[in-house]
């Protein structure tokens, strides 16, 4: 049985976190987390979503999988999961991860490789490495500090401090905190919108923000053009042109459109 799976429903993929009810990130983690990113690329999904079975997202590690084993070996191990963690982020569809519940280690490092998190108020995200002498290896430190400044992610690194869903919306690690029982209604509102919104236009943000993280400000403007402008004559911005304009001979607000990815 996968403890990782691709489902999809039209416009939406959906990567699941299928072993409850702790999710744990075994050996058959990163090679079934990257056969199911495959999938999801090898199709025209629009929005990708990363969702766990059960009560909680996930607890981390098997830990129990890694005493005695060799330094190379657990070299590899930590390299196979960041692989597939960037894969996530490599795709050119938006990403959002669902968080209930505890998102724990490496399952809060895969949470952070998304580009939206949306979390229940009661979900705790917690860097848990610190109480086994490490440190987030999957790439989650420098991503936090990403969202919340360094000062923060040394405390939630170092401390190893639970943060709640509703703390995590405040300080920008979740970009949307509902309530236990409205966590799907909002998780599923956003996976509509950006299912339904400029595809193209979103490949391109994400990939300046990607050139932001590494080269700063200087470096985004300097790729900035050669990002954007493939998109003035797509379908979808000849669309959105010609709203705006005609809402504007209105002296009107230009309306909602439907873009069709293209």
């Amino acid at each position: 049985m996968k403890s990782i799976r691709f489902d999809r429903d039209g416009k939406v993929g959906t990567i699941v976190l299928a072993n409850p009810p702790y999710n744990r990130l075994d050996l058959r983690f990163s090679q079934g987390l990257r056969d199911a990113i495959h999938d999801a690329s090898e199709s025209d999904i629009r929005v990708l979503v990363v969702r766990a079975e059960g009560p909680d997202f996930s607890h981390g590690g098997e830990v129990r999988e890694w005493p005695g084993k060799d330094l190379n070996w657990f070299r590899t191990f930590v390299a196979d999961v960041n692989a597939s963690y960037r894969a996530i982020e490599a795709l050119r569809i938006p990403t959002v991860a669902v968080v209930q519940g505890l998102a724990f280690g490496g399952g809060f490092e895969l949470a952070l490789s998304c580009d939206f998190i949306v979390a229940a108020t009661n979900a705790v995200f917690r860097c848990v490495e610190v109480t086994t002498a490490m440190l987030p290896v999957a790439g989650g430190l420098q991503r936090l500090a990403e969202r919340v400044g360094r000062s923060r992610a040394s405390r939630f690194a170092m401390l190893g401090e639970g943060i709640p869903g509703a703390l995590a919306g405040e300080i920008g690690i979740a970009t949307h905190v509902a309530e236990p029982d409205e966590l799907e209604r909002v998780a599923g509102e956003l996976i509509t919108q950006l299912s339904d919104g400029p595809t193209l236009s979103y490949a391109v943000t994400r990939t300046l923000l990607k050139t932001w993280s590494s080269g700063g400000v200087a470096g985004a403007d300097i790729a900035m053009p050669d990002l954007w402008l493939d998109l003035y004559h797509t379908e979808d911005a000849t669309r959105g042109f010609a709203n705006t304009a005609e809402a504007f001979d209105r002296d009107a607000v230009p309306g909602d459109l439907v873009f069709y990815g293209k």
